[in-house]
């Protein structure tokens, strides 16, 4: 049995919803128990397991609610969703009260409530990006009483490990994000990277993951690499500490917005050349992210090394063969040689033209034939995040 203080509701019944909504501290999530057999009872469901999309697509959380009993005004509902991005802190995305939404922070114009029923608190979210993934919230409240059900959002993708110019083990974490972002990538879930060994990745090397770990995967064990007697697996050294201590980042890219491709040129070129031929051909010298999501799901398959944006030279091989790099598929580094070596073709990135802003024309239709129209009521001062 669920219980709440008598004074207490005696306080918060006398003053208006708004005002003590208004009372809950933005990021920190404050739930309001209820008897479970009292009336008015609000039942949230979300999807069990995941939902997967990739970086540039739309896809729904699901999230359904129904009240025992069932005749409650549908204007008195709010609805709020929240990305969990720590134990004890979100990130607002959408609130919706009766017929009016409002989204925040980088979810506004790419969020929207579904609503294709009474009981539907779904929100589409357009043009995914690598920060998107992670697990959201779905609350629904009915004046003093609510629930919530949780979503997981998964990407496509690839992880792969990343060392600086530098060498290896000379990032903090906050340096592993750093080049994770710069290399068009994120740093890696523990999820993701579990993933990826059971794939085949098999690296040396500890990096850091996302959550503030060290970790690395073996799938083939050796005496080099924590022993050869050991298990295969992900080896975990723990949390470590984010500014002294130094090793390399497991990054985590997905879908492109576009297309990596070697650029012929009559001669080899160094580095600041490589980067001028790409921009001549109306594109940009690739990031290693981007080589990389081209290599797994674009299966880019090209046996010349060439030029990326980080200076080093590397080339992606889908289908193993003699004097491409050995007998595993994988993108091939060479190491970061000299700038000023006119050693190397380059890999170039050019980006589609597409800027998805069809999205919200697309719910609109969908709200003239039954689902309500996330366009029309798109913001409203009753719902900052102050009064959440």
């Amino acid at each position: 049995m669920r219980w709440i203080c008598v004074s207490c509701l005696a306080a918060l019944l006398a003053l208006p919803a708004a005002a003590w909504l208004a009372e809950t501290d933005k990021g920190r999530k404050k739930i309001v128990h209820v008897m479970e057999d009292e009336s008015g009872l609000v039942i949230v469901q979300t999807a069990p397991g995941k939902v997967l999309t990739h970086r540039g697509g739309t896809i729904i959380l699901p999230c359904h609610y129904h009240h025992e009993p069932e005749d409650t005004d549908p204007g008195r509902l709010r609805i709020k969703w929240t990305k969990v991005t720590d134990s004890l802190m979100f990130e607002d995305v959408l609130v919706a009260l009766g017929h009016q939404q409002r989204t925040f922070g980088t979810f506004r114009g790419r969020a929207f409530l579904q609503g294709s029923d009474s009981g539907d608190a779904s929100i589409a979210i357009h043009n995914v990006t690598l920060q998107d993934y992670g697990r959201y919230e779905c609350e629904v409240t009915n004046d003093m009483e609510d629930d919530t059900g949780f979503v997981n959002l998964d990407l496509e993708g690839v992880v792969f490990p990343y060392h600086p110019r530098l060498g290896r083990y000379k990032l903090n974490f906050y340096d592993a994000e750093k080049v994770c972002k710069d290399q068009d990538a994120i740093l890696a879930s523990y999820d993701q990277l579990h993933a990826a060994w059971m794939e085949g990745l098999d690296w040396c090397n500890a990096g850091w993951l996302e959550d503030g770990s060290v970790q690395y995967p073996i799938s083939k064990p050796r005496e080099e690499c924590g022993k050869k007697e050991a298990p295969a697996g992900v080896r975990n050294y723990g949390y470590r500490h984010k500014e002294d201590e130094l090793y390399d980042a497991f990054c985590f890219t997905s879908n492109l917005n576009g297309k990596v491709y070697f650029l012929k040129t009559y001669r080899k070129m160094n580095l600041a050349e490589a980067m001028a031929m790409c921009q001549k051909d109306g594109s940009e010298i690739a990031k290693v992210g981007q080589l990389y999501a081209a290599w797994k799901l674009q299966l880019l398959d090209r046996c010349e090394a060439g030029w990326v944006q980080d200076g080093s030279i590397r080339y992606p091989i889908v289908n193993p063969r003699a004097r491409c790099g050995g007998p595993e598929p994988g993108v091939r580094m060479l190491g970061f040689p000299d700038k000023k070596y006119r050693l190397y073709g380059v890999y170039c990135f050019r980006k589609n033209n597409d800027t998805g802003q069809d999205f919200g024309n697309e719910i609109t239709r969908k709200g003239q034939s039954g689902v309500k129209s996330a366009k029309t009521h798109y913001t409203s001062d009753r719902l900052e995040p102050s009064n959440i």
